[in-house]
């Protein structure tokens, strides 16, 4: 299981019916996900009650010390992302690719072990288990411009069930503009119907005056990118002017 593909067993989907059950059941009253393992399409029983503050939300080629990708002959990199894979082929275009899943401490050691010669992990996992700068390895952050980041990384997502009082008490607490960026690039997602096996990356940026949105596709094997600023109006709902944009910067690709 842990080397198949993700698609062959259910997709990200898979690993929060069996919570989400849970829920339904009142066997607990929320649930705690990493929100780009949620599923694209809204239910309407659940609801994403509250978002923690976003982490670093870049991708991360994790290799072994001393080893430079450039200088080998068609490096293997180990990820089962399509997205990480169109986007590093155009940063390394003699790169093949090895499908790997686990943990992160399961996929450094298969690294360390020689099974592939780099692997590409959220930096926001490797932040939150402390394992950033483990000994024995070279860590390089891509950049946004370099590599644009999965819908919905770097956030933490509390799910509830539609109603609750636990998903009320959830949402007093929510970060504002992780939320924010967190619906721009889940409307993106739904609008382009991209599951857990197409190649895009989206990103919303946030802050008090604005928020930038970037999204970059594989199109018939080439990208097709688009990035556009929306300047708020104070006068009208944040949320809806976000949910805009995305729907605006979608409906151009």
């Amino acid at each position: 299981m842990p080397d198949l593909p993700l698609r062959e067993f259910g997709g990200k989907g898979a690993f929060i019916a069996e919570i989400e059950e849970a829920l339904l059941a009142g066997e607990i009253d929320l649930a705690v996900h990493s929100a780009k393992d949620l599923p694209v399409e809204d239910d309407e029983r659940f609801v994403i009650a509250g978002v923690l503050p976003r982490q670093d939300a870049r991708d991360v080629l994790v290799t072994r010390s001393g080893v430079c990708l450039e200088e080998l002959e068609h490096p293997l990199i180990g990820t089962g992302s399509p997205r990480r894979r169109f986007q590093m082929k155009a940063l390394l275009p003699d790169a093949s690719f090895l499908e790997l899943r686990g943990n992160v401490p399961t996929r450094l050691q298969k690294l360390k072990s020689g099974v592939c010669d780099g692997v590409i992990l959220a930096a926001a996992g490797l932040k939150r288990l402390g394992m950033e700068q483990e000994s024995g390895f070279w860590y390089r952050y891509f950049t946004e411009e370099e590599m644009l980041s999965a819908g919905g990384q770097g956030i933490i997502a509390i799910e509830g069930k539609t109603g609750s009082s636990a998903s009320a008490l959830a949402g007093a607490v929510s970060d504002w503009r992780a939320s924010l960026e967190l619906a721009a690039e889940r409307r993106v997602l739904q609008i382009l119907q991209a599951g857990c096996h197409a190649a895009i990356g989206v990103f919303a940026e946030a802050d008090s005056q604005k928020m930038r949105l970037r999204i970059c596709m594989e199109a018939e094997g080439a990208p097709r990118c688009a990035d556009e600023t929306v300047f708020w109006n104070h006068e009208e709902d944040h949320r809806a002017q976000a949910l805009g944009l995305a729907g605006q910067l979608a409906g151009s690709l």
